[in-house]
């Protein structure tokens, strides 16, 4: 029996004191140095020759044990004999949460036994894991975008910094290699620490806002996820000048005063300012005569600014009374300112007779000029010079080397004394090319200028001797001087005169231009006269705040077209400017470009560094006015007995004339209100709709003769001269017609219309007689329609065969065919077919009677609707523009004829639609149905029945026999 073998578990296990591991996230490995071995020297040496090799469980290890508070790794033994083990990650690490990792790590042996008593434990070693990263984030900047400002013209060393960082946790990974510009071609760089800079001077005039994208990369080359916005502004260097300034404002006519400047301001720098002085100019000098006036005569305005009596237009607008002017170039561009152009040939002579003025009497010269550059040789605007023999000239109104001269000799007197004779004026304005109103009051010895409204006194006056007496008309002559032949070739120039006998020249030609030439017995002693002649319809304003008033001052030239403001406050400036206003108050202004100029000038205490404020320049744009139509209407055609016309009061041309003036907007039509039966019109149409009745002032209605010229031995067109003045109307007739003056109301043009009269006291050979009526405002620049009158003369002779060829209408027989025939306004009487009626027409005639006789049995029925129909047009001021002469006619009247059109109104078409006999209705008021379609509206029910005689016309001109 064998003893058994001791076994002792002598030694503990022997393991490295430290260790050193690195295990990469997101793994498990652990790589250890030096590896992880345990020792026991109760284990057998294998390769001992001395010892029996033995395999005993003492010597193997059985495990290890790591200590620290949540480790999150774990020790295995890989072979129990040789004491290998390995440590690992329990779960994946992440770098980002802890770099480290330090815990210590203990060796088990088995012990004795197959119960591992007495095992034994080695020492603790430290244990250092580094855990290394992946490069698993990208960069992300630290704002979401970023802002600078820069100001223009200066290099930047930095304008500003980006930041991203990166989540990693290594070194390599979490450092931001490069930041790049993404947007192309754009003044900037980056470097690698994220500063931006600009590599050219920037313009703020160029660009405002600069907007790059940036974006980034860590050094394991991620790029950013989100790139970032960088917004760089430019900011201009501080020049001193208007802020807030729109360069084109429009101005609506009709609109009042318009603030040119709502939200201008003075930007100065921060500069110390002692004050400001800027001047605001309204550029009208292209409008007109220098900027927008009412375009009425020059005599028109006269009256208007209260210059009534005894004015002369000596350059009016060419009309049939007043045709001298016809030959002149006109400047028509600035809607129809009566503007004549003279080039130094051409001259026009006044009729004789047209100025009465004696020169002993206080006179008045006035005209609007345009003139320069200056010649040498005199030029004439006005002349008054012997007509034959003699070269005298009585007076004239020339220039010379930009001199304005009133040459005024005196007549023949007992006294042969040394009286003044010619004024001398010296001023830039007589040159300088742009229009000027002069105004010359001559009251003999002296002679007061106004020129643009200020008072100019002469440089320079000589004397002469009176004129010698002699019988010698005079030829008043505009342009230049008349005068004969005498051989002064030098100084003249030869225009072809046909009306003239013998050789006559003009000399001294005006170069310029000339409007509104007036002479005016009695002088213009009143200031405002003169100021009102030359003001203008447009110009600026400045309503003052009360807060500011006393802090700047405010001044205007007299045309109001330009101001100057001052102050030393620049909140008080901005708001006075802010204030400053166009108005034009034209009814309708001249539409076009005015052009504006701001001008400033800046003081401070610093005289060195003052500011200089660049001027600021914009236009106002005035927008094309609504155009007025001026219609005329009334009856066109109606006839008279040959006794009125040879009567004293003779025949009324105009009876029942309306002048409307009407503005016409497109509107988009209201479809409720076509919800009439047979209105099928598209709803969806653009309908015009006419708003009646625009108020304003006519200056011109002109009667003339259509065909031969008025006869003066026999006939005649008359108008109460009394009626006329009352309204303060003029007449001048020829035997072309008659033409009426004056700046007045339509009424009162319509009034006094009514009042024109025909008379003819030789009416065997005449049978009718056409007359044509236009008037028109603001000098024609709007012109009324052509309103023709044919006035037929009825000579007498049985009235039964009137009263049959009234009854003979083929309308009644057959309507159908005449259907479209348009009756309204016309005389169915003719004087030249009231002759014997054939026989083949008796049978025409009784037919037509019994069918008549048959309608009016049927109109019995109808005869209460119409009456009331009737009424209820009067009420509405209807009225038919039929006109009958009665007065040598037996009628019977046909009550039908009080059917208009039954497209004409709801309550109509809702009438016939009850009508039983609806068919036969139609038929005979087709011919009538576009009777009511072109009335203006009629007279007063206590007119109609004055009016009775011209009631009811008739004209057979259009249907055939």
């Amino acid at each position: 029996e064998t003893c058994p073998v001791l076994v002792f578990n002598k030694h503990k296990p022997w393991i490295e004191t430290t260790y050193h591991g690195i295990v990469t996230e997101n793994d498990d490995k652990v790589l250890l140095d030096p590896p992880l071995i345990a020792l026991d020297k109760d284990a057998p040496l294998r390769y001992a020759e001395s010892f029996e090799v033995t395999l005993t469980e003492e010597g193997e290890i059985c495990g290890f044990r790591i200590h620290g508070q949540n480790v999150p790794f774990e020790a295995v033994v890989l072979d129990k004999s040789t004491g290998e083990g390995v440590i690992r990650a329990k779960d994946k690490l992440d770098c980002e949460l802890q770099k480290e990792h330090t815990f210590t790590i203990q060796a088990y042996d088995c012990g004795e036994g197959p119960d591992g008593a007495n095992m034994k434990k080695s020492h603790k070693a430290t244990v250092h894991i580094q855990v290394n990263d992946i490069n698993e984030y990208s960069p992300v900047f630290k704002e979401k975008s970023y802002k600078a400002t820069v100001i223009e013209g200066k290099k930047y060393d930095s304008i500003l910094k980006v930041e991203a960082v990166d989540a990693d946790c290594s070194f390599q990974f979490s450092q931001i290699c490069n930041y790049e510009i993404v947007t192309p071609d754009v003044p900037f760089t980056i470097d690698k620490d994220g500063f931006i800079k600009n590599t050219e001077k920037l313009s703020y005039g160029k660009e405002h806002m600069y907007k790059l994208t940036v974006t980034a990369y860590d050094c394991g080359k991620n790029r950013a996820s989100e790139d970032v916005l960088v917004k760089i502004s430019v900011k201009p260097t501080c020049k001193p000048s208007w802020q807030g300034f729109n360069k084109r404002i429009e101005y609506e006519p009709g609109t009042g005063s318009l603030a040119l400047f709502p939200s201008v301001h003075l930007e100065t720098c921060d500069e110390p300012i002692t004050s400001i002085r800027a001047s605001v100019e309204l550029e009208t000098n292209h409008i007109g005569k220098g900027c927008d006036r009412d375009t009425y005569s020059e005599k028109s305005l006269h009256k208007l600014c209260g210059a009534s009596s005894g004015t002369v237009e000596l350059l009016p607008a060419p009309s049939s009374s007043a045709n001298w002017t016809v030959g002149l170039p006109t400047d028509n561009g600035h809607d129809s300112d009566q503007v004549f152009e003279f080039n130094g040939t051409q001259a026009i002579k006044v009729p004789d007779g047209m100025v009465s003025t004696s020169l002993k009497e206080p006179f008045t010269i006035s005209v609007w000029m345009r003139h320069g550059p200056g010649a040498h040789e005199k030029e004439t605007i006005l002349c008054n010079s012997d007509k034959t023999e003699m070269n005298r000239h009585h007076y004239s109104l020339y220039v010379h080397n930009c001199r304005l001269i009133l040459l005024l000799r005196q007549d023949p007197s007992e006294a042969e004394n040394y009286k003044p004779a010619e004024f001398h004026w010296k001023f830039d304005q007589v040159c300088d090319k742009e229009w000027h109103h002069y105004v010359l009051n001559v009251e003999f010895p002296t002679v007061s200028l106004f020129v643009d409204g200020t008072a100019f006194e002469p440089f320079l006056v000589t004397e002469d001797y009176p004129l010698h007496a002699s019988k010698i008309e005079t030829q008043l002559t505009i342009g230049a001087c008349w005068q004969e032949n005498s051989g002064h070739d030098n100084d003249t120039e030869t225009v072809s005169e046909p009306t003239s006998g013998g050789s006559a020249r003009m000399a001294q030609f005006f170069r310029g231009n000339l409007a509104g030439l007036m002479i005016r017995s009695g002088k213009l002693e009143n200031k405002k006269v003169i100021d009102c002649l030359y003001t203008c319809k447009e110009g600026l304003d400045v309503q003052l705040p009360e807060e500011v008033a006393s802090a700047v001052k405010v001044e205007f030239n007299p045309n109001q077209s330009s101001l100057t403001v001052e102050g030393d406050d620049v909140d008080a400036f901005d708001k006075v400017m802010q204030h400053i206003s166009y108005l034009n108050s034209r009814q309708f202004p001249t539409p076009g470009i005015r052009h504006l100029r701001i001008s400033t000038t800046v003081k401070c205490f610093n005289e060195e560094s003052c500011v200089t404020v660049p001027d600021a320049e914009g236009y106002v744009m005035v927008l094309q006015p609504e155009e007025p139509k001026i219609s005329l209407s009334g009856i066109d055609h109606f006839a008279r007995s040959a006794a009125e016309f040879e009567s004293q009061e003779g025949v009324t041309l105009f009876p029942e004339l309306r002048i409307v003036s009407t503005i016409t907007r497109e509107v988009e039509a209201d479809t409720e209100s076509e919800a009439a039966e047979g209105a099928d019109d598209d709803p969806t149409v653009q309908e015009t709709v006419v708003s009646e009745e625009i108020m304003h002032n006519l200056d011109t209605c002109e009667v003339t003769v259509v065909g031969d010229e008025l006869d003066g031995e026999h006939e005649s067109l008359e108008v109460d001269m009394s009626q006329l003045q009352q309204r303060g109307l003029e007449m001048s007739s020829s035997n072309l017609g008659l033409v009426i003056t004056g700046v007045n109301t339509m009424a009162n043009y319509e009034q006094v219309l009514h009042l024109v009269r025909y008379k003819n006291w030789h009416t065997e050979a005449l049978f009718d007689r056409k007359f044509k009526l236009v008037c028109s405002e603001l000098n024609g620049r709007y012109i009324s329609n052509d309103f023709k009158v044919e006035v037929n003369v009825i000579h007498t002779a049985n009235p039964v065969e009137h009263a049959n060829n009234a009854m003979v209408q083929p309308n009644f027989i057959n309507p159908v065919h005449h259907a479209s025939v348009d009756l309204s306004g016309h005389n169915l009487v003719n004087a030249h077919q009231a002759s014997v009626v054939p026989s083949a027409a008796t049978i025409v005639i009784v037919v037509c009677v019994s069918f008549l006789v048959f309608m009016i049995i049927l109109g019995v029925f109808r005869i209460r609707a119409a009456h009331q129909r009737t009424m209820r047009d009067q009420e509405n001021g209807k009225e038919n523009e039929m006109d009958w002469d009665d007065s040598a006619l037996t009628i019977t009247v046909n009550p039908m004829e009080t059917y208009e059109d039954q497209h004409s109104s709801e309550e109509e078409e809702e009438e016939e639609e009850e009508s039983e006999d609806g068919e036969e209705e139609d038929d005979i008021t087709s011919a009538e149905s576009e009777s009511s379609e072109d009335e203006e509206g009629g007279e007063p029910e206590d007119q109609q029945g004055a009016s009775r005689q011209q009631q009811l016309e008739w004209d057979d001109s259009t249907l055939t026999y």
